[in-house]
């Protein structure tokens, strides 16, 4: 049966692909990925449950990476607990594209860089920057500046925990928005993070999947391209 992509759902929630193994999303701002504790609104895995319930599908999406609530852009579900374990047994090796875009505050230092910071939780459970932690690499390029914001692109060489808004925190250029992470202003009325792009070897296949999301509305304002 041919399938028609993009497709909408709930809440902003945008079906970007499908097929017997995956599901591919662009996941709106303010949107959960997954209930956290004893939450009970709609969450990115609750509306995709439904939406294969509706089908006629007696099978529940399997969560293989996260965004927070607050970051934008693409994700991927597992539609069976095989292919969920496929995926996250060696999801690093098999990505090979995590790009994001951040509106950070203040002037970046150079045109590009890494970030080869190990990271760990505080005692507040936040992830900073600490000797004992994992490793943890973030590249970096800058798009534009502007006075008080540049736009850059991020790629993750490892996928920790809030590893790009606690690098950039670290940095000293938290993403706007992001008051979890020392951010002091809030140009967006968000988070200004975005999972622009995401490719990675099909789980049954081994092609190679690339998805995309275009970056919203708000993030270029603030600066003007190099």
């Amino acid at each position: 049966m041919a399938k028609s992509f993009p497709r909408p759902l709930a809440r902003g929630l945008l079906l970007l692909y499908e097929d017997r193994d995956i599901l591919a999303v662009d996941k709106p701002t303010g949107l959960l990925s997954i209930a956290a504790g004893a939450e009970r609104e709609k969450t990115a895995y609750w509306i995709l449950a439904e939406y294969l319930s509706k089908k006629g599908e007696k099978r529940r999406p399997a969560v293989v990476h996260r965004l927070d609530r607050d970051t934008s852009g693409v994700m991927i579900f597992a539609k069976s607990d095989m292919v969920k374990r496929i995926l996250m047994d060696s999801w690093d090796e098999r990505v090979k594209v995590r790009r994001y875009t951040a509106l950070a505050e203040g002037t970046m230092p150079a045109a590009e860089g890494t970030i080869d910071a190990p990271l760990g939780e505080d005692r507040g459970g936040n992830m900073v920057v600490r000797q004992d932690g994992m490793r943890a690499v973030t590249r970096w390029k800058l798009l534009s500046q502007g006075r008080d914001y540049a736009l850059i692109s991020l790629e993750l060489e490892t996928g920790r925990r809030n590893q790009i808004r606690a690098h950039l925190a670290w940095l000293g250029h938290p993403a706007a928005g992001d008051r979890k992470y020392a951010a002091r202003t809030n140009p967006l009325g968000r988070l200004a993070l975005h999972a622009g792009e995401l490719g990675f070897l099909h789980p049954r296949s081994g092609r190679l999947m690339e998805f995309t999301s275009p970056l919203p509305r708000g993030f270029t304002s603030h600066c003007q391209p190099l």
